[in-house]
């Protein structure tokens, strides 16, 4: 069931003015929180369909032998997607599907939805039981497989796009890693291949949605370092990496080190470099930073603004992580109803039933724009007082 129209302003004359969807090429801690929050998920279960959904994409990329660049763009999408619906509105892998469809297309590594959802069906086989997705023998028992999920998939991917913006600028920091393993002269075989796999690795957390390339890359090489127990002054300190050079600073390197050490602490089976490094090995790494941190006065989470508000927050179990100031009060949106053969609801197609909804990568000119409407469609009121004759006697 389609939601029900927006009512229309009966004061407004003329057409809309139309919305304006700004791209967020960055989207920080806080608003990440306060994302979560709004859609009413718990923190265990988010870590879990995260989690899932990652692991998904990189196993069906592997087998489907995809570049790193497109893993990068559909995990990208996919928490951007995320973010924006309940999880109770989809399947994880429909999600993850329709993220690396997109990524495809945007990376100009084409693949159809058919070939992607084969390749996850023949993970699941032995080799010599493998489906093809053009296979005239088996073409029924793939109809009845993948036609449905295909053409979720198809509907997902306008829900992906508009999450993100339209905004097809992606970061890639695995080429950058491999530039400052060479420059600092550190050892390829264990700190280059480690930093590589931490590069991946990190795109299980939010980091690559909050961070620059550059930061990611820096934050792989050191802690890969400290995991290899190579030289770390040739990548911290005097002697190391100039941040003012990469455009980034201690804190912001720290805060990425600092998810990388969450994700091994508490989900090292689900990544590549914490099955291979004890629990005990990146406490100690983890100690080491808080002292620097505390120190140095480093916030755990940069560019969080600090908001009054009355009362914690509490929406469903949700709470604020790892000791960072919880974020204000809001109500948990309620999702839509929707059909089997549906996608989500999507808030900006809620918003185009009223009007246009346009994206927008300069955030300025949506500002001078949104000025020059404004003229068009302010109510101007003048008084004028005009004095006119009355004849008050009384007709006969």
């Amino acid at each position: 069931m389609a939601p029900a129209p927006l009512m229309a302003d009966e004061h407004v004359v003329g057409p809309h003015p139309s919305y304006i969807e700004i791209a967020k090429p960055y989207i920080f801690e806080q608003k990440v929180q306060e994302c979560i929050a709004k859609i009413g998920m718990t923190e265990a279960k988010e870590d879990a369909v995260r989690l899932q959904g990652v692991a998904w994409i990189d196993n069906v990329r592997k087998s489907m032998q995809l570049p790193v660049r497109t893993f990068n763009t559909a995990v990208v999408y996919y928490h951007k997607f995320r973010l924006l619906h309940a999880d109770n509105e989809y399947s994880y892998v429909d999600a993850a599907a329709a993220a690396l469809f997109t990524a495809c297309k945007i990376e100009d590594t084409l693949k159809k939805s058919r070939e992607i959802l084969c390749a996850s069906w023949n993970l699941k086989l032995s080799p010599a039981e493998h489906l093809s997705p053009d296979d005239p023998v088996r073409y029924l028992l793939q109809a009845k497989l993948f036609e449905t999920h295909s053409k979720s998939i198809i509907g997902l991917e306008r829900l992906m796009l508009e999450g993100a913006s339209f905004d097809f600028r992606n970061r890639h920091p695995q080429k950058l890693v491999i530039k400052l393993v060479k420059s600092c002269a550190l050892p390829k075989g264990t700190v280059g291949k480690t930093a590589y796999n931490m590069s991946l690795d990190l795109y299980r957390t939010f980091a690559p949605l909050k961070q620059t390339t550059s930061t990611m890359a820096i934050a792989c090489v050191e802690l890969a370092t400290r995991l290899c127990d190579a030289d770390l002054l040739r990548v911290v300190g005097e002697r190391g990496i100039k941040y003012r050079k990469w455009s980034t600073s201690r804190a912001e390197v720290m805060e990425t080190l600092l998810d990388l050490l969450d994700l091994y602490t508490h989900h090292r089976p689900s990544t590549t470099i914490g099955s291979l490094n004890s629990l005990e090995t990146f406490i100690d790494i983890r100690i080491t930073l808080n002292q620097e941190a505390s120190a140095g006065n480093l916030p755990r989470y940069t560019e969080w603004i600090t908001a009054p508000r009355s009362s914690p927050i509490n929406i469903n179990g949700f709470r604020a992580r790892n000791g960072a100031v919880p974020t204000s009060p809001a109500t948990p949106i309620t999702p839509g109803t929707t059909s089997p053969g549906q996608g989500p609801t999507s808030a900006i197609g809620i918003r185009g039933q009223s009007g246009t909804v346009r994206f927008m990568l300069d955030a300025g000119r949506a500002k001078e724009e949104q000025k020059t409407v404004e003229t068009y469609f302010k109510a101007e009121e003048e008084e004028v007082e005009i004095e006119c004759e009355v004849d008050r006697r009384r007709p006969r």
